[in-house]
């Protein structure tokens, strides 16, 4: 263990804050003041220290960063191998031996007597940028199959679709979060940053501060929406449209700015008459929200010298989320307000590594450097970096709900690390149904997940704080994590694991254990790609607090490329360098409400949790605050229903059904309930809502689904 603090990040979401860790006994001197450190939880190796100086989160952190040492307490972490006893059908410990071997013997089994696309890997959006590269080398170099996708796939990628439609790339922020408070307005969709990532709201308190206005658009008053100067509250599923009324606005009342279309965009007659169908007062009925709201929203955007769209799940996590983030992408252009000092378009990525992981190789369709899978240069450059012939590659495989739904039919084997689809997934029982149909499942993770608990193998793996990396950050900042501590001494890193599975399976080269050297290895896989690593080191990342990419290497360590923290500022990157318009039209959701089912349901965060919940629920801190799932229900639709404020409530969709108690409150809208979906059993939201899928990002539609309502007896 060092003796002295380490600066590090966050092992949570895509703000990576930066923090340091201490070991309990020592000295911080020079490093932040005694009220600055977190107490280190009972058992917990180390405590979290502010670290000021990194520009993200200038020292704040949530409660779920400063409780973060919590989980590498032996006590609520998995300690060694676990193998499924065939007498007793239980877990059992092992040594590593017999669970690499098994685990091995269980994937190459499979695919000698079904082929090799029957043997799938689903990653996760958490793995460092080194272990997602390694990860998707194993999955096509090693098993050679098309079948791995990850769980970002369940963050932005109908973003990340419409960003490559219309810009040529994709990266969450083309600009660094500094410049949100010098724009003069921001319209933040489907985003509650309030509670998904607390540190971040400095931001829009110093954009209004400074005079900007804020615009949120959401069917709930969040905290965050509590904070803007115009809340719009559409029905779920309806954000398409108020986008399109706003750009239909914008041509009525005269605001498009031509010089920039002509000189900067193609494609605008076509998205113009498309936008022109959304006539106020139709989209008024589709939405919910009264005319002269949005009157005002594009007051708002176009009066301001600058503006931004900021989309998160809301908007995204629909069957028409590529679209839906098209059209506000397309009142940006039509605007002029991309490509611009402080205005644009971006996303807020969700996951620690949601941007990273997929440009690296876990997604289906991606080989590292966000090359296409299907491109034949592509192929051949990873291909001789891997020394591999490019003919022996696998081809683009199905997204994560089409592999997962594919479990046990044409793919018979998984091996799955950093994710918990059984409580994370869409349609989460059919989910869970479909990993207890697989002939062999292996599963690395840092806690005993409701995943995990179903595998034949369970694979103990060094978490944030016990081995070091890369993460790319929302921004598209490649940032270093540190070691600050050992991990148990029957736990193995990930990228130990997959070497000993590399070298089981015919590899004893090409999959190395250090991480520095894994990263040298991605540096050239990544160099001329769309998501060029190849002129960011250790060395740089640690000197200047992260590096943004693309940042190719050009004239090496005397005239270094300074990386990008702004895109797109003299061109797109699209082959003629002009941005795209993409002609959309508001669509119905894959399900709406109905005599049968009455109530729209959407699903989101709380503050004090993360994701699918598998390590914040075992911190005691954040438990208290945020101990179980509820149904937040409107006073009008709570009386209906006979359900007072604590009362267990029956929560049913075409898919399943979910029982939480009551939360009343005016904050959400009266055909609306919020589920929060951090929570596994009779409350997981996930039990609910619609793997209908978007026909571009294959995003499941987690955002809206119809449901009915009725008190559940209590236990």
């Amino acid at each position: 263990m060092s003796t002295t603090t380490v600066d590090t990040h966050c092992p949570y979401c895509a703000l990576q804050c930066g923090m340091r860790l201490a070991p309990k006994s020592a000295p911080r001197a020079g490093h932040a003041p005694a009220d600055a450190v977190a107490e280190a939880p009972a058992g917990a190796p180390a405590e979290v220290v502010e670290r000021p100086d990194f520009p993200v989160n200038r020292g704040a952190l949530c409660s779920k960063g400063r409780t973060a040492p919590a989980v590498l307490s032996r006590a609520v972490r998995l300690t060694g191998p676990l193998v499924r006893d065939a007498a007793s059908g239980e877990l059992v410990p092992a040594g590593w031996d017999e669970a690499l071997d098994r685990t091995a013997a269980g994937l190459a089994r499979t695919a000698e007597v079904h082929g090799r696309a029957a043997v799938g890997v689903f990653g996760g959006g958490g793995l460092t940028n080194e272990k997602a590269y390694l990860l998707g080398k194993f999955a096509r170099a090693v098993l050679r199959t098309p079948s791995i996708d990850y769980n970002g796939r369940f963050c932005m990628s109908s973003a990340a679709a419409a960003h490559q439609r219309a810009f040529g790339l994709d990266r969450g922020l083309p600009f660094p979060l500094e410049d949100v408070p010098r724009s003069g307005c921001v319209v933040l969709v489907g985003s509650n940053p309030a509670e998904t990532m607390p540190p971040a709201l400095r931001y829009f308190t110093e954009l209004r501060e400074n005079g900007g206005t804020l615009v949120v658009v959401d069917p709930r008053r969040t905290r965050t929406a509590e904070q803007a100067d115009l809340h719009l509250r559409p029905r779920p599923g309806t954000d398409l449209a108020l986008a399109l009324g706003m750009l239909h606005l914008v041509v009525a009342e005269g605001r498009v700015d031509e010089a920039f279309v002509a000189g900067r965009t193609t494609g605008w007659p076509q998205a113009r008459a498309a936008a022109m169908a959304h006539w106020p007062e139709l989209v008024e009925r589709i939405t919910g929200v009264p005319v002269p709201q949005l009157r005002e929203a594009v007051r708002m955007f176009c009066d301001a010298p600058s503006s931004m769209v900021l989309t998160a799940r809301g908007p995204e996590q629909q069957a028409k989320g590529t679209d839906t983030v098209g059209a506000w992408i397309n009142l940006c252009l039509a605007t002029g307000r991309a490509g611009r000092p402080y205005s644009g378009y971006g996303c807020l990525t969700g996951q620690g590594n949601g941007q990273g992981g997929r440009e690296h190789g876990q997604k289906a369709d991606q080989l590292p450097g966000y090359r296409r899978l299907d491109d034949p240069a592509a192929r051949a450059h990873v291909a001789a970096v891997w020394g591999v012939d490019p003919g022996d590659l696998p081809g683009p495989g199905r997204s994560a709900y089409e592999l997962l739904d594919s479990l046990g039919r044409e793919v018979r084997a998984l091996f799955l690390s950093g994710s918990n689809p059984v409580v994370s997934a869409p349609d989460a029982a059919r989910v869970t149904g479909r990993i207890a149909s697989l002939d062999f499942l292996a599963v690395a993770d840092v806690v005993l997940s409701e995943t995990a608990a179903m595998a034949d193998v369970v694979l103990p793996v060094a978490q944030w704080a016990e081995e070091t990396g890369t993460m790319t950050n929302l921004e598209g900042r490649v940032i270093l994590r540190r070691r600050a501590v050992a991990p148990p001494p029957g736990v193995r890193t990930d990228l130990q694991v997959l070497n000993g599975l590399a070298a089981r399976l015919g590899w004893e080269e090409g999959f190395p254990v250090d991480p520095e050297e894994v990263f040298e290895e991605l540096r050239r896989a990544s160099a001329g790609g769309p998501a060029d690593y190849s002129g960011i080191t250790y060395r740089r990342i640690a000197e200047e607090q992260g590096v943004f990419w693309p940042c190719p290497e050009t004239g090496g360590a005397s005239a270094p490329h300074p990386g990008t923290p702004r895109l797109f500022l003299d061109r797109f990157a699209t082959p003629d360098g002009r941005a795209r318009f993409v002609p959309v039209s508001h669509r119905p959701s894959a399900e709406e409400p109905d005599a049968e089912y009455p109530v729209f349901l959407t699903t989101g965060r709380v503050s004090a949790q993360y994701q699918s919940g598998a390590q914040t629920r075992r911190v005691d801190e954040l438990n208290a605050a945020a101990p179980g799932p509820f149904v937040q229900l409107h006073p009008q639709l709570a009386e209906r229903i006979g359900v007072a404020e604590g009362d267990p409530v029956a929560v049913t969709s075409r898919r399943g059904r979910a029982v939480a108690p009551a939360r009343i409150s005016r904050d959400v809208r009266p055909d609306t309930v919020f589920m929060p979906f951090h929570w596994a059993g009779e409350g997981c939201a996930n039990t609910l809502t619609n793997p209908a899928l978007d026909p571009v990002s294959r995003m499941p539609e987690f955002k809206v689904c119809a449901v009915r309502l009725e008190p559940a007896a209590r236990a």
